[in-house]
Order: structure tokens, then C-alpha cells, then sequence
């Protein structure tokens, strides 16, 4: 089995990104999630820059409060004290830091580049099963 520290995020993290702006409303941001069937939308202004990330998990709350879908910007629901990984970080350090918070996603930056991919749980398990396989 390979040493997770040896392995970096640039090689499990998908690199197709959904994004969306902060005015978005949640019934699009939820219809481009099943449309992609993915787990997360990252929130950037319109130059780009990460501004949250919106998770299925949020979804949750926004059912729970039964908000109208239809009227709701994703910036009122998205995290923005976010967590990033570098391409370059090992999968264990970013492994480590997503149990350590709870994370299920982790948006992936790359300096000027801004975001360049995300790694998810998701991804984690495909590769630790391609090394058993």
C-alpha cells in the first residue's frame, strides 16, 4: 500500500468543478447537484474568487427551516469560514484535517489559479480501493 503522505491531493481531487455565485438561488444550486450528481457546489464572485462552499449536508437545514427554495440565495446557507488543500498537500495531512473537522468536502486552491478542484470523501475512499484492488 502506498504511504498516503507520498500521495498528494492533485491526484484524487476532481478537477470538474459546479460553481456558482452567492445570489444564486438553493433550487438551482440543488438542481445542478443532481444534474452532476455530486455532493457540493463551490461559491465564487464573479471574478472567481472562492467565497463558501454548499454542501448536500446544508440542504438539510434549509428543508428543516422550509425555507421558499425558489427566493433563497446560497449565501445565506453556504459555509464561509472555509478549509482549503493545495494541490501539492499530502492526502494524509488533508485526510487527517477533514476527519479532524468533519468535512466531507474540501475545496482545492492553487494560488493565482483560485479554485482549482475539490476532494471529498468520496474521493478518498475510490483511491483507497484502487490500492486494494
Amino acid at each position: 500500500m502506498d504511504d498516503l503522505d507520498d500521495v498528494f491531493v492533485a491526484q484524487v481531487m476532481s478537477e470538474s468543478l459546479y460553481t456558482v455565485t452567492p445570489d444564486t438561488l438553493v433550487e438551482e444550486a440543488a438542481t445542478g447537484m443532481m444534474e452532476h450528481g455530486i455532493g457540493s457546489v463551490i461559491v465564487v464572485d464573479d471574478d472567481g474568487t472562492l467565497r463558501g462552499i454548499l454542501t448536500n449536508t446544508d440542504f438539510v437545514q434549509i428543508v428543516a427551516e422550509r425555507r421558499p427554495k425558489d427566493q433563497t440565495p446560497v449565501s445565506e446557507y453556504m459555509s464561509t469560514d472555509l478549509v482549503t488543500a493545495d494541490p501539492g498537500d499530502s492526502l494524509a495531512s488533508v485526510a487527517t484535517t477533514m476527519l479532524d473537522r468533519g468535512f466531507h468536502h474540501m475545496p482545492v486552491t492553487d494560488g493565482d489559479s483560485g479554485v482549482v478542484g475539490v476532494v471529498s470523501t468520496t474521493d478518498l475512499t475510490a483511491y483507497l480501493s484502487s490500492l486494494r484492488a
